[in-house]
C-alpha cells in the first residue's frame, strides 16, 4: 500500500454504521453491470426487488457476504473507500443472519 494510504477505521462500529456500509456497499455493487449483474444472479433477485428492499437489513447482510466471498471485489471495495478490508467483516457480525464460524 502506498504511504500515503489512509484507512478509515470505526473502533465503535455498531448496527448503524454496519448499515451505511452496506449501503455503500451496494452502491459499489450498483455502480458496475457485470458485477451486480453476477449479484442479482447469485441472490436470485430482480432489480425492482433489490430497489424495493435496498434498506432490508437482511438484504444488507447477503451484500455484505457477497462482497466478502469475493476477495478482489472486496479489496477493490476497500481500496475505494480507504477503508480495512476487516471492516466489512465486522460490519457483517452487527446485521441480522450473521452466523458465527464453529
Amino acid at each position: 500500500m502506498p504511504s500515503n494510504f489512509k484507512v478509515r477505521q470505526h473502533p465503535l462500529l455498531g448496527p448503524t454504521e454496519a448499515t451505511t456500509l452496506a449501503i455503500q456497499v451496494l452502491a459499489f455493487l450498483a455502480s458496475e453491470n457485470e458485477v451486480l449483474g453476477r449479484f442479482l444472479d447469485t441472490t436470485g433477485l430482480a432489480p425492482d426487488e433489490l430497489r424495493d428492499k435496498a434498506d432490508d437489513p437482511v438484504l444488507l447482510g447477503a451484500v455484505l457476504d457477497y462482497l466478502l466471498s469475493d476477495e478482489p471485489l472486496l479489496l477493490r471495495f476497500c481500496a475505494e473507500q480507504k477503508c480495512a478490508p476487516e471492516l466489512p467483516a465486522r460490519a457483517r457480525m452487527k446485521l441480522p443472519g450473521f452466523v458465527p464460524p464453529e
